[in-house]
């Protein structure tokens, strides 16, 4: 494991809504190298980076699914695979952290009303951790993670059947993250003004776009994804997720990586972060690893000290906020 630098207000409770856990086996043509995270590392992850991390989100990340029985229940195996994590941490033989507190599964929302029977299954597995759905809708005219997007996500969030399918969240009282290009988030605006009543999450700030075109052009791609954070903040329904700007959409996950220290990275992420801060709030606001991914760039220490530092100015309240509350309003959370 990686030397970590010391934490930075190694005290301050943290939520860390976006972790992933995977075994990630030799596939070809997988968008993913091979890699082990599981519970015992996730674990001596934690311990080794100082920081005081209370509790973890998982997010999907396509891990167990099902091998038999109807298509649209095989991502219910992932949320099975979660559940186990979660009850191994909830038993406190592993420690403080309750990892996999809160899950965020995956569904098909094209299936429109039909979805409901998905969600059902899902919290039937897992309860109250099961709290939203995350769906693979990122997508670029060019490749990501070194293979070409598939052609069916472009415009997916305007078809009338995703439209139905989130409101059967939104009607269940769960939430949706998405995770979608600085390009999209036209889309994600109207989206949000369809579904008042739909709580969406912003996962990774609305990563700005950086294949095809946009190569070599981050400026300009920031210049861009800015006033449409700043619009898309105006639906009171949508929040963001602080993080992701670590990983490298341009290889395979694992390819790649060049270890930055703490004060690299906040120089680095904080126009983004800052901007997204300004626009959202820090009540709608939270800081998230996006672990393992962002291992692309940083060690999860570092990716801690890197918002604690970018954070620096923010009052005591806002820091709460940013780096727990909104988190656990969000997934439902309670905190003492």
């Amino acid at each position: 494991m990686t030397a970590e630098e010391p934490p930075i207000e190694p005290d301050r409770p943290i939520i860390d809504p976006h972790l992933h856990l995977w075994e990630i086996l030799p596939a070809p043509g997988s968008p993913q190298l091979p890699q082990t995270f599981l519970l015992p590392q996730l674990l001596q992850m934690l311990e080794a980076s100082g920081h005081n991390v209370t509790h973890t989100v998982f997010v999907e990340c396509h891990q167990m699914y099902r091998q038999d029985g109807p298509e649209e229940l095989r991502p219910v195996g992932e949320t099975e695979f979660a559940n186990g994590a979660a009850a191994m941490a909830a038993s406190g033989k592993y420690g403080p952290c309750l990892v996999a507190h809160r899950i965020v599964s995956s569904a098909n929302l094209l299936l429109g009303d039909g979805v409901r029977p998905v969600l059902e299954a899902h919290a039937s597995r897992a309860g109250e951790r099961f709290r939203g759905i995350r769906m693979a809708l990122a997508y670029s005219e060019a490749d990501m993670f070194g293979f070409p997007c598939d052609p069916s996500l472009k415009g997916i969030m305007l078809d009338p059947r995703f439209h139905e399918g989130a409101r059967a969240l939104a009607d269940m009282d769960l939430s949706l993250d998405v995770w979608c290009l600085h390009t999209q988030l036209g889309e994600l605006a109207s989206l949000a003004d369809a579904l008042p009543g739909l709580t969406i999450i912003l996962d990774h700030v609305g990563t700005p776009e950086s294949q095809g075109v946009w190569a070599g052009r981050e400026a300009e791609a920031r210049a861009e994804w800015a006033p449409r954070i700043a619009e898309l903040a105006r639906r009171p329904n949508v929040l963001v997720k602080l993080g992701g700007l670590g990983m490298d959409i341009g290889a395979q996950v694992g390819a790649n990586n060049v270890l930055s220290p703490s004060e690299a990275l906040a120089e680095r992420w904080r126009p983004c972060i800052e901007t997204c801060i300004e626009a959202f709030t820090p009540a709608r606001a939270m800081f998230e690893s996006n672990f393992p991914p962002d291992n692309a760039a940083g060690s999860y220490g570092a990716t801690w000290n890197a918002f604690k530092r970018i954070a620096a100015n923010c009052s005591d309240q806002e820091k709460d906020q940013l780096f727990r509350r909104t988190a656990a309003r969000s997934y439902r959370i309670a905190l003492d």
